[in-house]
């Protein structure tokens, strides 16, 4: 296996799949539920694709209402990340991911944003509190 590395749980699970990285924050009601495409103008993941992926970025944006809507939606229509990992933990990403049930950590070890590389394959253990680079 790869390199494994320490993290905070926020909202307990495990994913395993391909990370997609994204420099902006994330605001879910600019994702098409209906595909998982990103659709908001100059947004760093403008016309990529989350649904079924480990999204790391550096936080939510946004409402409550259009996070967790735009969240619901998106789960609703089995397109939401698989899992999240954020730098910074605010109140309306966190609450959505623990009523949706995303598997959400921050406080990862600073390696880890040295060795990985969108579209690398991962594990995300959000309930043990760790992730690996396969």
């Amino acid at each position: 296996m790869g390199a494994k590395f320490s993290c905070k749980r926020i909202a307990e699970g495990y994913a395993e799949g391909e990370i997609i990285i994204s420099k902006d924050a994330v605001c879910y009601y600019l994702v098409e539920p209906e595909t998982g495409l990103v659709v908001e103008r100059n947004h760093d993941l403008e016309g990529r694709n989350i649904a079924g992926k480990i999204l790391m970025m550096p936080s939510g944006k946004g409402s409550s209402v259009v996070q967790a809507d735009g969240l619901f939606k998106l789960g609703r229509n089995q397109k939401s990340p698989l899992g999240m990992i954020i730098e910074h933990a605010d109140p309306v990403l966190v609450s959505s991911a623990l009523i949706f049930e995303v598997p959400l950590v921050h406080k990862v070890d600073p390696e880890f944003y040295k060795q990985i590389k969108d579209g690398d394959k991962i594990i995300l253990n959000a309930t043990e509190g760790w992730i690996e680079i396969l």
